[in-house]
């Protein structure tokens, strides 16, 4: 299962998220060859994310990855802009869909306030 836990202060600005794990959907699956469609729009969406606010927005982020356990973190250096922050919103609006129509057991979305 991916675990991401999206972080944000008192005032509900982004502080960053975390991406943990590997969703397993294709084990599910009656071949195990199939790729893990779940893990992949996962890992669209954030990976994708991050690259749209540090290439396109300017913004400044530290990235920490773990490839082999699915592992992905996202600190946010700073305020962000609101062209930013529609980025994240959108992010975190497509991930919790495919929660909902996937199932929690692949992806849960969780909020941390920090």
């Amino acid at each position: 299962m991916t675990t991401i836990v999206i972080r944000k202060d008192r005032s509900g600005a982004y502080k960053g998220f975390t991406c943990m794990g590997h969703a397993g959907y294709a084990k599910k699956r009656l071949t195990h060859q199939e790729p893990d469609i779940l893990c992949a729009a996962i890992s669209a969406w954030t990976i994708g994310t991050i690259n749209a606010l540090q290439e396109l927005a300017g913004e400044k982020l530290s990235v920490q990855t773990e490839e082999s356990t699915g592992f992905l973190k996202c600190d946010v250096e700073g305020s962000l802009q609101e062209k930013s922050v529609f980025l994240l919103d959108a992010m975190v609006f497509s991930l919790e869909n495919i929660s909902r129509e996937y199932g929690d057991q692949y992806l849960q979305v969780n909020f941390e306030e920090v």
